[in-house]
């Protein structure tokens, strides 16, 4: 299986990660790698902020379209800082648990806000 690197500044132009556009663009290379059998490697060299809109939208909902099994096996991290990797696993327990079941993780989300 072949292996690709997608550069999180390349992709996104800045050394910020914190738009969910910008995450969009990434999720949309690994998706399309994915689709093409392709192992990722996902590199945050130079990154200097990531936020969890960006990660969710980057990472997050690959879970939508692929199994954990698929994405553990397809998708490798680096050069990502010990604050990015908490917000990463962050975010990857959680879209886990939403994709498993949207309508619980919802109802979840509305009893907190209390609707």
């Amino acid at each position: 299986m072949e292996n690709i690197t997608i550069n999180v500044v390349n992709t996104i132009g800045d050394v910020y990660g914190v738009e969910a556009d910008d995450g969009q663009k990434v999720f949309e290379l690994i998706s399309k790698a994915f689709g093409d059998r392709k192992k990722v490697t996902l590199s945050f060299q130079n990154i200097e902020m990531l936020t969890t809109a960006f990660l969710n939208t980057a990472v997050g909902q690959l879970y939508k379209d692929f199994s954990e099994l698929e994405i553990r096996e397809q998708l490798k991290v680096s050069d990502i800082s010990n604050s990015g990797k908490v917000a990463l696993k962050r975010v990857v327990d959680t879209a886990k648990l939403y994709y498993k079941d949207p309508e619980a993780m919802q109802r979840s989300i509305n009893e907190i806000l209390g609707h």
